[in-house]
């Protein structure tokens, strides 16, 4: 049958407040760039000519709003981009080391993006696609994670490819244990794994990167 979607996302939606320089007073500037894993993913894939939409939640605030627009310009579907009337729109302020390393500060007690609940996904688009995508920043916390997993398993059972980066982000967890847990369920399931040199360490426990995932190989047989 053939599939009206290329690649579908679901998971966060944010705002990314950038460092842009310094004010006449001595202060950081900070832009408010719109933010999200799943979604510059989508974003890339319109570039390069693919059909793709976006699951996900934002709160009626004007930086939903700035979201919304966004992903809506670059050409990605938001039909299932649902806005929540009373949780705000998760905010990250990000700040960039001098070697391009970054360290992440959110705002996200509860964000908008955690509570998207499993009745507001819309099935057909699920049903619809060629390629799902996740991550685990959907899976930190209910209702989202719950939603998350059924969207997967709509996804599987109705041919899709499953795609996961475990795109892990420390404050965000309760424990790293749990996000051990949650990212072992994203590898037992997925067919297309993308994950980092620091993720492969943290979760195999392997300094070699090779090993690592000679590990993860064997452990999960991901295709």
């Amino acid at each position: 049958m053939e599939k009206i979607y290329d690649v579908t996302a679901l998971g966060e939606l944010l705002i990314d407040f950038t460092e842009n320089g310094t004010s006449a007073q001595g202060n950081p500037l900070l832009e408010a760039n719109p933010g999200g894993a799943p979604c510059n993913v989508l974003a890339m894939l319109e570039k390069l000519g693919k059909k793709t939409a976006f699951i996900g939640k934002v709160g009626k605030d004007m930086f939903g709003e700035q979201l919304k627009r966004a992903v809506e310009e670059v050409g990605i579907d938001t039909r299932n981009l649902v806005i929540d009337e009373e949780v705000h729109t998760t905010l990250a302020f990000v700040h960039t080391y001098p070697d391009g390393d970054r360290d992440f500060s959110f705002y996200r007690n509860p964000g908008a993006d955690m509570m998207l609940r499993t009745e507001e996904l819309q099935e057909q688009i699920l049903k619809d696609t060629r390629i799902f995508h996740f991550g685990t920043l959907s899976m930190t916390d209910e209702p989202v994670r719950s939603a998350t997993r059924h969207a997967i398993e709509t996804a599987k059972a109705n041919g899709a490819l499953l795609s996961f980066d475990p795109n892990i982000r420390e404050p965000l967890w309760q424990s790293m244990e749990e996000a051990k847990r949650q990212t072992a369920y994203g590898m037992e399931v997925c067919d297309v794994l993308k994950i980092s040199d620091n993720e492969i360490r943290w979760f195999t426990g392997e300094e070699d990167f090779d090993r690592g995932v000679d590990k993860l190989w064997r452990e999960y047989h991901i295709p």
